[in-house]
């Protein structure tokens, strides 16, 4: 199973960063999912950061509570997801990052979650409503299990507890550009700079940036002050939001969406 350690070595080769799409697992189905996730390899995600779709999304906006309430509608459960995730890794071995809740782990069973979701080709787990200080929760489990871990910096964490997230952090720390949840904005915020530059004088872990990045030219932005990856993810939902009774045009979008990122970075 490739790594982030070895996906990041490579790109740092050739002087690029990671573009790490979003997308909700069975979001707007099962079978439309899987070929949007298939389209987004091949228009050359590095790295892909999946949901399993969850009731109280509390750190995401309207675009992907709405992916949430499609994805619960058509059935999407544990045992699909995984079945998903087995699927897209035998199509092609991209690193793959769970972004979820804790309650979805914990009612699973923390260690058992774990060790199924790594046997089926996960990475990592981000666990979007566990701070730095319940990090004993999963961390213990996850490492036990194989997976990498990784966890969010905001705005305004302060500098100490950068540090301790750094610390246990070891495939990459999810850089929130933006106070606030999730969405597509037109103007990235200007704390995106300085919080990577103070990331890279604490950490050799890499730094990637989502929230808030809707654009190429942001993409580009991020790139340029540092950062080892993009993660975009409100802008691509919304193209499936906006084409769900034109597949065709749904799947066009987003391929064309992800080449012109990755073409700019």
């Amino acid at each position: 199973m490739k790594t982030y350690k070895q996906v990041f070595s490579e790109l740092k080769e050739q002087n690029r960063m990671a573009l790490i799409p979003f997308f909700v697992i069975g979001d707007p189905d099962f079978d439309t999912s899987l070929a949007i996730v298939k389209t987004a390899i091949d228009a050359g995600a590095d790295i892909l950061e999946l949901g399993i779709p969850f009731s109280d999304p509390i750190a995401d906006g309207p675009t992907i509570q709405k992916a949430d309430i499609r994805a619960m509608k058509s059935g999407i459960n544990m045992k699909k997801a995984l079945e998903f995730i087995r699927i897209i890794k035998e199509y092609r071995d991209v690193p793959i990052g769970l972004l979820m809740y804790y309650n979805l782990v914990y009612q699973y069973g923390t260690e058992k979650f774990f060790s199924d979701f790594h046997k089926a080709g996960v990475n990592s787990v981000l666990v979007a409503d566990l701070s730095i200080d319940d990090a004993d929760e999963i961390v213990g489990p996850a490492r036990s299990a194989g997976l990498d871990t990784v966890f969010m910096v905001t705005p305004v964490t302060k500098t100490e507890r950068m540090e301790r997230i750094a610390s246990i952090t070891t495939g990459f720390i999810y850089t929130v550009s933006v106070l606030g949840v999730t969405g597509s904005r037109d103007k990235l915020s200007n704390t995106v700079d300085g919080l990577i530059s103070k990331l890279k004088k604490l950490t050799n872990v890499p730094v990637c940036v989502g929230f808030g990045i809707s654009k190429a030219e942001h993409a580009v932005t991020v790139a340029q002050a540092g950062a080892d990856g993009v993660i975009i993810g409100s802008k691509i939902v919304g193209l499936i939001e906006n084409n769900l009774d034109n597949p065709d045009k749904m799947l066009s979008d987003i391929s064309a969406f992800l080449t012109e990122v990755k073409s700019a970075i």
